[in-house]
């Protein structure tokens, strides 16, 4: 039996965890992370990785660097809420 790491459908289902856990902790952080996971899981099915037997380190990296780019893309699509932080120039005391 191969090794659960090497499989695809283990990235997906690792993908559809992180993307739930998106839904109840909204911050855009676990769908980077679930992005990455698919892509490294469409990889591994599609054999675009081109990788006989991938260790864990180098999938682990390389999800991390999809997952890296993933938060970029997103970041830059989605834009960053202006507005959010409260600045006080004055204190309430004076």
């Amino acid at each position: 039996m191969a090794d659960l790491h090497t499989l695809w459908w283990v990235w997906i289902a690792g993908a559809l965890a992180l993307a739930i856990l998106e839904v109840f902790a909204p911050a855009f952080v676990f769908l980077g992370l679930a992005i990455g996971a698919a892509l490294v899981g469409l990889g591994l099915g599609f054999g675009v990785l081109g990788i006989a037997a991938p260790s864990l380190a180098l999938l682990l990296v390389i999800w991390a660097g999809l997952s890296l780019a993933a938060a970029v893309v997103l970041r830059r699509v989605l834009g960053v809420r202006r507005g959010q932080v409260k600045t006080w120039d004055t204190d309430i005391n004076e």
